[in-house]
């Protein structure tokens, strides 16, 4: 053989490296008695990474997706049209825009109810979408109850949750009745503001086989490497969560001393649903500094801007113009989202630091002109 054919088929075997940590198979293609086949229907990395959340939410099955959108994409494939789609009226900007999407492209119809009241399930409901804790206002929804109200109209219901905020150390919603249950590992999972991807679980093989097929046939699947970091991150999990949830809990406590701030939201930890919370704080400004967002944020050194969140380092933003730009002003208006709300989200940061931080930008918002 020529030098340039025996330099193409030269490899270094594997078999015996026996590596502390899974390398990144930065493969497209394996051998054909390979059982990965093709990276966008299974690779190592994506696998390993789905079994580690998995096993933490207490699931059979997961897809895991490039994005949170993605994931919430593939449980909406599940919809056929003319079917009808039961969501929370508090929702993600996002999420409430591709749901009414639906409506145009697919006939889906959709009824925007708030799940946190007895509202009753139009006949033939055939899926409910919500997060809990919500965005904004992290208020609960009743997962299990919520299950048994819509299966009471219709068995074959899917109750779909967004536990992106809540994260599987805290809440199990396949526990309580859910059949699917997704996060953005964008958020907490990553933690690092440094790679993107989704993940769908469930228990019924049923639907793993339905998503999993979507997944292959649209090439949504995660790709090798942002699967790598986010097992990588998942060695911190537990622990950057406790100091999320011990600074946020601090935070709470001294957003609420403050004249300036009317109202503090936080999640009800019931033991139950919810057995902890951490990392995402929001608060009403007074009604006299309502419209002084700007002043407040340009004054924070110690906060970045921007649509990230759940991070080593902290955020600030304003849902009204960022995670719920893409809803009108009348929608907005219902939910009862206005420019005086705002979120923080909290970083590793000391968290004496962050309360000076906020200080002196409340009182550079105090003494603004607006």
């Amino acid at each position: 053989m020529k030098p340039i054919t025996k330099a193409l088929h030269h490899r270094v075997s594997v078999g015996e490296t026996f590596p502390a940590v899974t390398p990144v198979f930065q493969n497209s293609a394996f051998q054909a008695h390979s059982p990965y086949f093709y990276s966008r229907k299974a690779n190592p990395n994506v696998v390993e990474w789905e079994g580690v959340v998995r096993t933490l939410e207490g699931a059979e099955h997961a897809v895991a997706c490039t994005t949170g959108m993605t994931a919430i994409s593939l449980a909406l494939s599940l919809l056929k049209p003319g079917d009808r789609l039961a969501v929370n009226s508090l929702i993600y900007g996002c999420s409430y825009r591709l749901f009414h999407r639906l409506v145009e492209q697919r006939g889906i119809h959709v009824d925007v109810l708030d799940l946190a009241t007895p509202a009753a399930f139009a006949p033939g409901t055939a899926m409910v979408f919500l997060e809990t804790p919500t965005n904004p206002f992290l208020r609960s929804v009743d997962i299990r109850r919520t299950a048994q109200r819509v299966k009471a109209v219709n068995p074959d219901a899917l109750v779909v949750v967004d536990n992106t905020w809540a994260t599987p150390l805290y809440q199990r919603p396949l526990e309580l009745g859910a059949d699917l249950s997704l996060h953005s590992a964008t958020k907490f999972l990553s933690g690092h503001s440094d790679v993107m991807g989704g993940i769908v679980l469930t228990a019924r093989a049923d639907l793993h086989e339905r998503l999993a097929d979507e997944r292959f046939y649209t090439g949504a699947t995660l790709d090798p490497h942002s699967a790598w970091l986010l097992r990588r991150s998942f060695q911190t999990f537990e622990l950057r969560m406790r100091s999320h949830r011990e600074v946020t809990l601090r935070m709470r406590d001294f957003l609420q001393k403050q004249p300036q701030i009317a109202e503090v939201y936080y999640p009800e930890i019931d033991g139950t649903q919810l057995k902890g919370y951490g990392g995402i704080l929001f608060f009403r400004l007074g009604k006299e500094y309502a419209n002084r967002y700007l002043p407040f944020r340009d004054a924070l050194t110690l906060f970045d801007t921007g649509t990230g969140m759940a991070a080593v380092t902290s955020m600030v933003a304003q849902p009204f113009t960022g995670s719920h730009a893409s809803m009108t002003a009348e929608e907005k208006a219902a939910m009862g989202l206005g420019p005086d709300l705002v979120r923080l989200c909290f970083g590793l940061e000391d968290p004496e630091d962050l309360e000076q931080d906020i200080l002196q930008a409340l009182r550079a918002m105090q003494q603004s002109r607006g």
